[in-house]
């Protein structure tokens, strides 16, 4: 009997590069898809296990070529406005490349859409004394930003299609850091606190999910995910301040000793989104961020306990150290005892 056969979109990023590491575990025969013909993101190392497929998120008959026969996707390759400015501008497109992934589906008759949403389209909790949950919504227009307002309507188009008959899961991770982030993206603060460059901390509470935990929640969801239900794949909740001080402690680096205001930093935002500078706009919804209840992943999908923080620390800064994006260790620890 052959292997199951997934289609991984987005490939060679940070999520999607995890999601065919634990599908290729797993046995499944993986297609990865990718943008660019000789990309390989930070899968060097297995990049002869994989087939490989080129499309773009624009070209819908390039999608279909890329699904065919492969009955699971995993799209993990969803716009991600970092610039933009007009948030009706960054909503028409990230529908437009959503509506263009999901029809390609159907043409391709994929029996399963796995598609990673953001952590952005949970609202906060609708009733007081317990933590948000996948049944509070974000308010469309409450923050105003153009990432938040794009990843409500993309998911918004993935719950529709499930809602007509397409079988859609939709995936909402929490704050990823971890090994394998090629850009870097969210694992950029790992950098940040080893190098001394962040020396603050901000009020406030989040959830953080190492990559490679968050790609088995993928599969997970894959095997046991109820079309048209959203998943919150989570690991630890803690303080902003927690967060930086494990870093800082796995770094070998003082950590962080002032705690500034969400509304500070918030105003910083504003002014850097006026300047275009690429993610200022998260920094305008620091007060939207908040730890998270992840109970329906562990009930219906069997999400196992997440590894420790310290743990997703060391393994983070040992890659970036492997890449050159960090000095050697004992460099590091040097630095911070001159």
């Amino acid at each position: 009997m052959s292997p199951p056969r997934c289609c991984v979109l987005g490939a060679t990023g940070f999520i999607g590069g995890q999601i065919v590491r634990a599908a290729l575990a797993r046995g499944w025969a993986v297609r990865g898809v990718r943008r660019r013909p000789d990309a390989v993101g930070a899968l060097e190392d297995i990049a002869d296990q994989i087939e490989w497929a080129q499309a773009d998120l624009a070209d819908p008959a390039s999608l279909v070529a890329a699904m065919n026969s492969c009955p699971l996707v995993f799209h993990a390759a969803a716009y991600y406005p970092l610039k933009a400015r007009d948030a009706w501008e960054a909503v028409r497109h990230g529908v437009r490349e959503m509506r263009h992934v999901l029809t390609a589906a159907r043409s391709a008759q994929v029996r399963r859409l796995v598609y990673t949403s953001s952590l952005s389209t949970v609202g906060p909790p609708s009733a007081p004394g317990r933590l948000a949950n996948e049944d509070d919504l974000y308010l469309p227009g409450s923050v105003g930003t153009p990432y938040f307002e794009v990843k409500w309507a993309m998911e918004q188009e993935a719950l529709r299609a499930a809602a007509t008959g397409l079988d859609v899961v939709v995936t909402i991770p929490t704050t990823v850091l971890g090994p394998g982030d090629i850009k870097p993206t969210t694992s950029q603060i790992v950098i940040m606190v080893a190098r001394r460059r962040l020396r603050w901390a901000v009020e406030g509470s989040i959830n953080v999910i190492d990559g490679r935990d968050l790609a088995h929640g993928h599969v997970l969801a894959a095997g046991h995910g109820k079309s048209g239900r959203r998943y919150i794949l989570g690991g630890a909740n803690m303080t902003i301040r927690e967060m930086l001080t494990t870093i800082a402690e796995a770094a070998g680096v003082p950590p962080p000793r002032t705690v500034l205001s969400p509304r500070l930093i918030e105003q910083a935002g504003r002014m850097g989104s006026f300047l275009g500078i690429p993610a200022a706009g998260q920094l305008q919804a620091m007060r939207h961020w908040q730890p998270l209840d992840t109970s329906r992943a562990q009930a219906e999908l069997g999400m196992p306990p997440t590894r420790p923080f310290a743990e997703t620390c060391r393994d983070t800064l040992a890659w970036f150290r492997a890449r050159g994006l960090l000095p050697a260790q004992e460099t590091a620890t040097a630095r911070s005892d001159s």
